[in-house]
């Protein structure tokens, strides 16, 4: 299976840590100027909202949570994280409570070594490995 870092790791840096490619170089910089771009017209609003809405600041948001506030996800479910995510660590018991109550039929809880916040890119192969494991074992169900 080909995870979505395979396609660019020929232009990766090498074990010495130079650029051996300079289609890595051109790569991140179109990727620079496109994200700068996009924040250009559109701000960084949308990646802050989770946190406004965590904090309580607006209304509508708050009697939105109170809604599902006590409720469960009764269907199977996963959870992957980067193990060097701190956003796991932020709330001491929150992932605890997260296992053992608001998710009542967790089948999976994985860290991944190498992986941050970005754990999708960070570590794509064991995403993509634990979903489909996750899938198959419900089809099969």
């Amino acid at each position: 299976m080909q995870g979505i870092s395979q396609p660019l790791s020929a232009h990766a840096p090498s074990d010495n840590g130079f650029y051996t490619d300079e289609r890595w170089l051109d790569l991140i910089q179109s990727i620079y100027g496109y994200t700068v771009t996009r924040l250009e017209i559109r701000g960084n609003d949308g990646a802050l909202q989770g946190y406004r809405v965590r904090r309580g600041g607006d209304p509508k948001s708050v009697a939105e949570m109170l809604t599902f506030s006590g409720r469960s996800i009764d269907v199977p479910s996963m959870y992957v994280a980067g193990k060097s995510d701190w956003g796991v660590y932020q709330t001491p018991g929150a992932v605890d409570k997260m296992r053992e109550r608001a998710c009542t039929k967790m089948l999976g809880f994985h860290l991944l070594d190498g992986a941050g916040h970005w754990v999708l890119q960070e570590q794509p192969e064991q995403v993509s490995a634990l979903l489909l494991d996750f899938l198959r074992a419900q089809n099969a169900q």
